[in-house]
């Protein structure tokens, strides 16, 4: 008999200490643990369930107990917020011998990673961690591709069709693969914005799959064997009212700090761009001086000169455009295929970065000639040899003092404080799909109002935008819609993509506003709105 007792107490005390709640610093996000997962709680109201955590054959997570408490200031060179400061508790739990997941707390949101040990030559175990979005919830969320260029319909059920055919979908017809930041809300006012950070070597990026209501996250192909440690990126949550959604750091609050020890040499601007205006890339010597002097008119510190320009027109080189920028004090970017997307039919110059030592002989060049940053287009997706490839580049652009842009690119997961020469990357449905296809038109002015609660929540976003003219497809947004898209899209380099006539025909003060225009904000504050409805953000520079 006292032996049956002493099982009932154990199992008792057991099933309380599973029960626990362990908070943010500030108390109002609150995580209770069960069997097999967790459910997240803020200002008392159940806000979102985990119900799956761990791996294929890992074991249940033991109590969370609190390993550290965390206090940081850090400064980023770009972004919503130049000084940044948070705060978390940091909380553990063994899933066996050699598995343990990490949880910090932070007053706006949640991380949470797994981290393994003594591995020998292992394939890394099959992740199962799963959020449960009810029916009848309200969801802002993209089709997964793999340069996330698609839009966040506002939807309350996860049985919706995939709005281009050949995107995944279940048995049913539903779609089922959904890219990252994936917003809701769970109850009127409190919102939940799901994506991950802080991707370093060794590891993939990971999108959501679903059944119903039940989104599991799913990490792209890594046929890595492991040896020793490794850990997950961090599965982020921020948590809180519209306003914390907004202002939040928290993607690069959990990424490495910088890499870089001089960064004196980098600068945020502002960009004139080629592309959108005449469909094609820069071959034309001429067309791309009118841009540097665009850029001389405004006081635009850059230049973009796009594809094609290893094909240039009528005896010139990229060197001589090189030249015209610099001698006029603006300072040329130029544009790379990553030869590991879009290469078959897709412009040059191609495979020039892909060998280590014909990536350090082509940015050594681009260094020496003036070149001050690349932008490097068409990825692959979110495999772990593209997300190595991304930080080669990353690491070799900042051993020749360049700025890089990702373009058909996976989204920022922090890579922006680890590497701050990267100041902007597209993985956006943005204005260059005036371009492209006629949807973009009606679909403009709500796309616009809810960017700004989704995709540049977690960083900078290379819209392009401020087009008062039209490209392939017509505009039916306002020219004030199209002038406020330069302030309400954040980007450490914002390409102007309209054509010179066509901001050299605006009013002296808009023009004078563009060339006023900063790309480095001090601070950030929503002000109002709703995602798909309005956007009001103010956004300081110094004391403007």
């Amino acid at each position: 008999m006292k032996r049956i007792l002493l099982a009932l107490v154990v199992a008792c005390i057991s099933i309380v200490a599973m029960s626990q709640n362990v908070t943010s610093p500030n108390g109002r996000i609150a995580v209770t643990q069960d069997s097999t997962g967790m459910a997240i709680s803020y200002n008392g109201i159940r806000l979102m369930d985990i119900p799956v955590v761990g791996f294929e054959n890992s074991a249940v997570p033991t109590v969370l107990t609190l390993r550290r408490t965390i206090r940081e200031n850090y400064t980023m060179l770009a972004g919503k917020r130049l000084q940044c400061s948070n705060e978390a508790n940091e909380y553990m739990a063994e899933m066996g011998t050699d598995t343990r997941m990490v949880v910090r707390l932070y007053n706006d949101g949640i991380a949470f990673r797994y981290e393994l040990s003594n591995l020998n030559n292992a394939m890394l175990p099959q992740e199962l961690t799963t959020y449960r979005i009810p029916e009848g919830t309200k969801r802002w969320m993209q089709n997964w591709t793999d340069s996330y260029e698609e839009f966040f319909p506002l939807a309350t059920t996860a049985r919706v069709p995939p709005r281009l055919s050949r995107y995944e979908k279940n048995s049913q017809g539903w779609a089922c693969r959904w890219g990252y930041p994936a917003l809701i809300e769970p109850v009127d006012g409190i919102f939940v914005l799901i994506s991950e950070a802080n991707i370093e070597r060794r590891q993939s990026a990971s999108c959501l799959y679903n059944e119903d209501e039940l989104y599991r996250v799913v990490p792209a192909e890594n046929n890595l064997t492991v040896s020793g440690q490794w850990h997950t990126p961090w599965r982020t949550m921020i948590i809180g009212s519209l306003a914390d959604v907004v202002e939040s750091t928290l993607v690069t609050d959990v990424s490495e700090p910088s890499q870089i020890s001089n960064t004196g040499w980098i600068e945020p601007g502002v960009v004139s761009w080629i592309y959108w205006a005449y469909n094609h890339g820069s071959n034309d010597y001429n067309i791309i001086c009118k841009y540097v002097d665009m850029a001389v008119t405004l006081q635009l510190p850059y230049v973009l000169i796009d594809a094609e320009w290893d094909q240039m027109k009528d005896g010139k080189t990229v060197e001589d455009a090189v030249r015209y920028a610099v001698e006029r004090g603006i300072k040329p970017m130029i544009w790379y295929n990553s030869s590991i997307g879009w290469v078959d039919g897709a412009p040059t110059p191609k495979f020039r970065l892909n060998n280590p030592d014909d990536r350090e002989r082509e940015f050594a060049w681009c260094e020496a000639i003036g070149v001050a940053g690349v932008k490097i287009d068409f990825f692959s997706g979110d495999s772990q040899r593209n997300m190595d490839f991304c930080l080669d580049l990353l690491e070799s652009a900042a051993r020749h003092h360049l700025l890089v842009n990702f373009h058909g690119a996976t989204i920022p997961r922090g890579w922006q404080r680890t590497y701050p020469n990267l100041l902007s990357t597209e993985g956006v449905y943005g204005a260059e799909w005036y371009n492209n296809v006629p949807t973009f038109t009606a679909m403009a002015a709500r796309h616009n109002a809810t960017l700004p609660f989704t995709r540049n929540v977690i960083g900078p976003m290379d819209y392009t935008p401020c087009t008062f003219s039209d490209s392939q497809h017509p505009h039916i947004t306002s020219l004030a819609h199209e002038l406020a898209l330069t302030v309400l899209y954040e980007s450490g380099l914002q390409h102007l993509a309209d054509k010179p006539e066509s901001y050299l025909a605006q009013p002296a003060e808009v023009q004078r506003f563009l060339g006023e225009l900063p790309s480095v904000w001090d601070e950030t504050r929503l002000v109002s709105g709703y995602p798909g409805d309005h956007a009001v953000l103010a956004r300081r520079s110094g004391s403007t």
